[in-house]
């Protein structure tokens, strides 16, 4: 990698073998999973995260993690825990922000990851329910054909710091397509598992997509304009801790649900939709014609008149999860701040 490589441990040929609690190897048919984890000064509750992956029912997996600049014991928590048995390789960052190291990890894949490998994206300071990847490759293999990309995601238990207070973060009542995909995210990063195919989308597209808005939402916007689909469970798969750190953080109360929409207002969601466009109009080629000419549409009639922004938008069928939601979409398209 241009920006620099450390191996903690090297595997015999990808993924094919991974380890359990007590680093005794463990050979599996079960998919082959790579789990990309985006770290920086995570010393506080990377531990708990690595040992909710360890102790997973789906054993066959390893961690490609990427540092951005840890000045903590994040480094010596993944080279301990590599001691133990667990096959972990460490990459450089790029030292410009989450999605940025994320994305960097989706290109990684191609190079360090067996071709036919699954994907997943994980957080630094979550704790994983046991049974999160099992269930994962279980709703992905039942619910989509291994040539058709498909995305699965689920809800989670947001929490406190000290993992108490769980509350369900917010369902998904409307179907997840590449409409809602356009303007608003509904897969959480840290849930994400991608089958085959979707995880070979995701690395060819990653190479190009340039500057995204999160990683997650860019994800959720190439599955499924590239024709893939999206399983959104239901059922929570992992403690999402809320503190000080967290980047985005969850949309369970009123004040941030308050602070999404004002973005809506400030100028701030349309500066995510100008990236979004442009990550999305370089990976045209993996776009179906049908979404590629929504992208051009929705591109087209965010700086038409008033009349005709609002015509567009309702023809284009655009919309998000809940209606209010969705009311606030229109209004940001009156004051032209889509």
């Amino acid at each position: 990698m241009n920006h620099g490589t450390s191996f903690f441990a090297k595997p015999d040929t990808g993924i094919a073998v991974s380890a359990d609690t007590e680093g005794h190897p463990v050979t599996s048919d079960a998919p082959a999973i790579v789990v990309l984890m985006a770290v920086m000064n995570g010393a506080d509750n990377l531990q708990a995260q690595l040992e909710s992956i360890a102790a997973q029912t789906h054993r066959n997996w390893q961690i490609l993690a990427s540092d951005d600049g840890s000045t903590d014991e994040t480094i010596q928590i993944l080279r301990d825990f590599c001691a133990q048995g667990h096959q972990v390789q460490l990459l450089k960052g790029p030292e410009q922000g989450a999605a940025a190291n994320f994305m960097s990890l989706a290109r990684a894949a191609g190079e360090y990851a067996k071709d036919g490998c699954w994907l997943a994206f994980a957080d630094q300071d979550d704790v994983w329910l046991p049974e999160k990847l099992e269930r994962s490759v279980t709703r992905l293999q039942a619910g989509s054909p291994a040539e058709r990309p498909a995305l699965y995601c689920s809800r989670s238990w947001i929490t406190r710091a000290d993992l108490t207070g769980r509350q369900l973060s917010p369902p998904v009542p409307r179907a997840p397509g590449f409409r809602n995909a356009l303007i608003q995210n509904i897969a959480a990063g840290n849930t994400i598992c991608l089958n085959s195919a979707g995880s070979r989308l995701i690395i060819n597209a990653a190479r190009e997509a340039g500057e995204v808005v999160m990683h997650d939402w860019w994800t959720y916007q190439i599955v499924t304009g590239a024709g893939g689909e999206v399983l959104h469970d239901d059922d929570p798969t992992l403690l999402y801790r809320q503190h000080g750190a967290n980047h985005i953080g969850a949309n369970n109360s009123l004040r941030a649900k308050g602070r999404r929409i004002s973005m809506l207002f400030d100028g701030g969601f349309r500066k995510w939709n100008d990236l979004n466009i442009k990550a999305l109009k370089r990976s045209r080629a993996r776009l179906t014609d049908e979404n590629l000419a929504l992208v051009e549409a929705f591109a087209h009639m965010r700086d038409k008149s008033l009349l005709t922004r609002l015509r567009m938008l309702h023809r284009l069928g655009l919309y998000r999860q809940t209606r209010a939601a969705t009311l606030s979409l229109w209004l940001a398209a009156m004051l032209r701040r889509l």
